[in-house]
């Protein structure tokens, strides 16, 4: 390594050294399907704890099992580690009076902070829903003051008209209340940066929090990035060609790009990082030391 080499990453672990203490994360678990699932979830809360995040959340598919299940982690979460644990809550599949409800009944059980979606159109349905992401925030804050996060697409939602269609969208969910917007995961440091100036243009003054996807299943990704219109760049291709049967060196890979992404956006002024665990704590835990985040 030349020596101007080795002084320019100094400075940049310098620089990072020196964000390290108002850095804050977050992590996104769900509802294990398996026990052997059941066991991961709860030995990676375990280690992610300690951490300190700003809040835990949980996924949920639609239906109410599902949603009792969420509600059944999330009360846990926040009982045995302390973490603000948030539920993800959709409106798609629930009447107001049915939301409402939800709503008291997470606020009862101590559950402050919720990250409150649209959810999935059921496949085949066109018709519009009587109710969007916004509608959920403004019925979540009349009845109380919950913290609450909601999504943004920097790559455009697919179903958005056009991006500034999408930017309005987000600007009325955060009129209605949101604390903090958690973007879709995302490869192309670029388009979030250049997202997050377009939210300020807009006037959108919350933290626009970066998703952050450690990939160590790539051939999954594609699917993923099919569905939510996210752009998985050439490079990524070839990194992962040939490492089908290599999950060693995916996990190797996977941290090692995301800690890329984390160096450029922390020094692009990023405060804020959500974290996409997948149930498993290791990618995330060495990422989150790279930033300076430690027990």
């Amino acid at each position: 390594m030349s020596y101007h080499h080795a002084q320019h990453l100094g400075s940049l672990n310098q620089s990072l050294a020196d964000l390290s203490d108002d850095i804050n994360v977050s992590f996104e678990f769900f509802p294990p399907k398996t026990e052997k699932m059941e066991q991961t979830l709860w030995n990676s809360v375990e280690r992610l704890a300690p951490l300190k995040p700003k809040f835990m959340s949980v996924t949920y598919g639609a239906g109410g099992g599902e949603r009792d299940r969420t509600h059944e982690i999330v009360k846990r979460i926040q009982a045995e580690t302390g973490v603000a644990s948030a539920p993800h809550l959709t409106c798609i599949d629930a009447s107001r009076d049915e939301l409402a409800n939800i709503a008291n009944e997470y606020w009862h059980s101590g559950i402050r902070s919720i990250v409150a979606l649209r959810g999935d159109l059921p496949e085949g349905n066109p018709e519009r829903p009587d109710m969007y992401a916004a509608d959920l925030v403004e019925l979540l804050k009349s009845q109380h003051d919950f913290d609450i996060s909601v999504a943004a697409y920097p790559e455009v939602h697919p179903e958005a008209k056009s991006a500034q269609a999408d930017l309005i969208n987000l600007k009325r969910k955060v009129d209605a209340g949101a604390n903090r917007a958690i973007t879709q995961f995302f490869f192309d440091v670029e388009s979030y940066l250049r997202f997050r100036d377009r939210c300020l243009t807009a006037g959108i003054d919350v933290e626009i929090v970066p998703g952050i996807l450690p990939v160590t299943n790539f051939t999954q990704l594609k699917r993923f990035a099919d569905m939510t219109n996210v752009a998985v760049p050439q490079w990524m291709h070839k990194m992962y060609d040939g490492l089908d049967e290599d999950q060693g060196t995916r996990n190797l890979l996977a941290a090692s790009i995301a800690m890329d992404m984390v160096k450029v956006l922390s020094k692009e002024g990023v405060k804020d990082f959500h974290f996409y665990t997948l149930n498993r704590a290791d990618l995330s835990y060495a990422i989150c030391h790279t930033l300076g985040v430690r027990p």
